[in-house]
């Protein structure tokens, strides 16, 4: 069974202004003027932030008198898999924090490591591990962004283990540095 996603309001925002697929079917996005609900990563005309709702369950936004998005058509699973898929993802969202192993999220959904490693990246193209850290750099960025907790205390505070391969997997994600991303959040607000 799924989880229940922690995600604040603002970092589900940061999702659906970026269109980000990695997040489908996680939480759905309802636009209270429209009554339409979407995917994180749909491509419609974003709206007003004080007309979004967010929900994690289908049912629970159709319950609320949504109606599904005709063009990234948010009620339609795209797989078989995609439960699995889905509780993958749940569960490193919900766990960052933690030291996790393949078998550690294998033995969370009932299969094996090279079964999982295989399925998941068939719907995802991409492994657990590289999922995760891309979920750690993503709350990286949200900490850099909102926090003025120093680079070191992201890096635990993320889940990572080790400085150095918080900064590596940082930059190569971002393309900069933690510190210069921060620098350019700063120099942004200021030019803003």
């Amino acid at each position: 069974m799924t989880d229940t996603i922690h995600f604040s309001f603002e970092e589900m925002w940061e999702k659906i202004i970026a269109c980000d697929r990695v997040y489908d079917g996680l939480f759905y996005t309802a636009v209270k003027t429209t009554k339409i609900y979407c995917r994180p990563s749909c491509k419609s005309r974003k709206p007003k932030m004080k007309n979004v709702e967010f929900y994690q369950d289908i049912q629970e936004v159709e319950k609320a008198g949504y109606r599904a998005c005709k063009r990234c058509k948010p009620e339609v699973e795209h797989s078989p898999n995609i439960e699995v898929v889905k509780d993958v993802i749940s569960f490193l969202v919900n766990h960052y924090k933690q030291k996790l192993e393949l078998q550690d999220i294998a033995n969370h959904v009932g299969l094996s490591p090279y079964y999982l490693e295989r399925l998941f990246k068939e719907e995802t193209r991409e492994t657990p591990r590289s999922y995760l850290e891309k979920i750690r750099i993503d709350k990286a960025v949200y900490l850099l962004k909102n926090t003025d907790l120093t680079n070191l205390e992201i890096c635990y505070e993320t889940g990572f283990q080790s400085p150095s391969n918080f900064y590596k997997i940082f930059r190569c994600l971002q393309n900069c540095s933690p510190s210069e991303y921060r620098k350019q959040k700063g120099k942004d607000e200021l030019d803003g």
